[in-house]
């Protein structure tokens, strides 16, 4: 078993790396993506005994190496952008939101008896995860303080409803597009190999070729996938941004701090000091990535990609069997509620507010995996076209995610389900 530290650290960085190898360069496993295959790759080290249940470097990248991955990622998002995704993918987006949050709280309400008091943590851990991806399960969980054990087995619950997701949203527009206003003819439009992949980083339009098959996305479908996409950096660009995410964390703990101190004192109202230091986080973040210096903001979310799939690979490790089925089959029999009522609200609110169903399976698979499996849907669907607005609506997913998981959370404790 490897037990030493640095060896350690080598072995979680080399099965990141085997992740976004395999994401690349085998088609079958990129539709699955890297973020469930670090789940699946963690898992397997751990479950065959190569490395322990617990080290301080879990610890070191559970806290601010993940918190760093927030503040990155969270620096990418940049809410004017929306104009490129067009209303029918806001709209969808909109739906798949709603959909999730709506599907947390019934789910609450089912499965309350099952998982008594912390169901509240949950419901708000799902509902962020649904919205953005796999960034909010982690945000979310970590500030609402989810159980370790809960933590794991809904993590490896959540890989895999958002795997079978994946698949209905793949199907869904072969099965049910005749019931649904056609797939607008923009979606069909190539992407010029060598103008609008180098131009359609979020903030940017790609410059759109002849309409066709979508030839182009066949020829080299990675080349808009926020994973490998290529981005100029200079030593001084990484500089900037290692300082600004330690910068976020800092101040965003000092500001909750601070906060609950007043609080306690009496100075400001009691739900002041309550809001943890991960939602501060998200805002600054947010706020700091709309100001001039961090308006491109290269390397933000290649930086904050690898440091989260560090993380996923510890979630993978923490993911064992037996601590998996000790959580009960009900945590997992809760994420296809949630799941499965979002789905409901977007094809079914989808159909009626006239969206296309090619928008509709792009918004809620944002929602649900995050950007780089809406691309997947975009691409295999061959909608080059839906491409740039998935990536858009997904880095927004990342941004909405937080608020609403914390909201959805506290409004069931609110409401005192499984209390």
């Amino acid at each position: 078993m490897i037990t030493g530290p640095l060896a350690l650290t080598g072995v979680i960085v080399l099965a990141t790396l085997a992740a976004f190898l395999l994401d690349y360069h085998v088609p079958a496993l990129g539709k699955v993506g890297a973020s469930l295959l670090a789940l699946i790759l963690g898992a397997a080290l751990s479950n065959l005994g190569i490395v322990p249940a617990a080290s301080p470097v879990y610890d070191a990248i559970a806290g601010p190496a993940t918190l760093l991955a927030v503040a990155w990622l969270l620096l990418a998002v940049h809410v004017t952008d929306l104009r490129y995704a067009g209303p029918q993918m806001v709209g969808a987006f909109a739906l798949a939101a709603l959909g999730t949050a709506l599907g947390a709280f019934i789910g609450a309400i089912i499965f309350a008896d099952f998982l008594g008091e912390n169901m509240w943590k949950l419901a708000g851990t799902l509902t962020g995860t649904y919205t953005g991806g796999s960034l909010n399960f982690v945000a979310v969980g970590t500030g609402l303080e989810l159980p370790a054990q809960l933590f794991a087995g809904a993590t490896a619950a959540d890989a895999l409803t958002t795997g079978l997701w994946l698949a209905v949203t793949l199907t869904i527009p072969l099965w049910l597009g005749r019931f649904y206003p056609p797939v607008p003819d923009a979606a069909f439009v190539e992407l010029d190999g060598s103008e609008a992949y180098a131009s359609s980083a979020p903030g940017s339009v790609p410059s759109p070729g002849p309409a066709g098959s979508g030839s182009a996305v066949e020829a080299d479908p990675r080349a808009e996938h926020p994973f490998f996409k290529k981005e100029a950096l200079s030593t001084l660009d990484l500089a900037i941004l290692v300082a600004a995410g330690f910068f976020l964390i800092v101040a965003a703990d000092q500001t909750a701090a601070w906060l609950g101190g007043a609080a306690e004192a009496g100075t400001l109202p009691g739900w002041m000091g309550a809001i943890p230091s991960v939602l501060w986080l998200t805002t600054f973040a947010l706020i700091l990535g709309h100001t001039p210096l961090f308006r491109t903001a290269h390397g933000a979310l290649q930086l904050g990609s690898l440091a989260l799939h560090f993380f996923f690979i510890v979630i993978g490790i923490w993911s064992r069997v037996s601590e998996i089925m000790a959580v009960g089959v009900e945590v997992f029999f809760y994420t296809l509620v949630v799941v499965g009522v979002h789905g409901l609200v977007v094809f079914v609110g989808g159909r009626m507010a006239g969206i296309d169903v090619g928008s509709l399976s792009v918004a809620s698979q944002a929602a649900v995996g995050g950007p780089s499996s809406a691309l997947a849907v975009a691409v295999s669907r061959k909608w080059p076209g839906f491409i740039l607005p998935g990536i858009i609506v997904g880095l927004l997913g990342y941004a909405v995610g937080n608020f609403l998981g914390f909201g959805v959370g506290y409004l069931v404790r609110y409401f005192g389900i499984g209390l």
